[in-house]
């Protein structure tokens, strides 16, 4: 699998460059550097409803975004998964528009490494643990 990362407006990536941050957290097993997909991706606060005629538009320059930043993760043959990682709910679900048109998916940044780190059962494990009895211990 490799990466896109899509830095929303309102990022809660303070303290250094955020891409810094991602491949920091976020690593491929062939240590491809997850690049930044550039645009808005027109989807966060009001913008969408207050002005769809404008936010569409935007909408459409990120989708030929990640098709480019997705084209340069598969310019040496690489055929696997691509993603695009990001840490704003409201960017997610733009994000998630493109997955067919894109041949991309898109998810929180949190969740991959949660993948990475517990492994790719570690949703249903933890609803699991949970549902026996262990939400206290889950959340301690």
């Amino acid at each position: 699998m490799r990466y896109l990362y899509h830095d929303p407006r309102h990022s809660p990536m303070k303290q250094q460059d955020p891409l810094k941050t991602v491949n920091a957290l976020v690593t491929t097993a062939d240590s491809t550097v997850i690049e930044k997909s550039d645009r808005c991706c027109g989807e966060s606060g009001t913008f969408a409803i207050s002005r769809p005629d404008v936010a569409t538009q935007v909408r459409f320059r990120k989708e030929q975004e990640v098709e480019r930043g997705a084209a340069r993760l598969r310019a040496d043959g690489f055929s696997g998964e691509v993603k695009v990682l990001t840490s704003c709910p409201s960017c997610l679900q733009g994000l998630k528009r493109y997955n067919d048109d894109a041949d991309v998916d898109a998810d929180y940044i949190v969740v991959e490494m949660a993948r990475h780190v517990l492994g790719d059962n570690w949703m249903a494990d933890y609803v699991s643990k949970a549902n026996a009895g262990g939400i206290e211990r889950v959340l301690v």
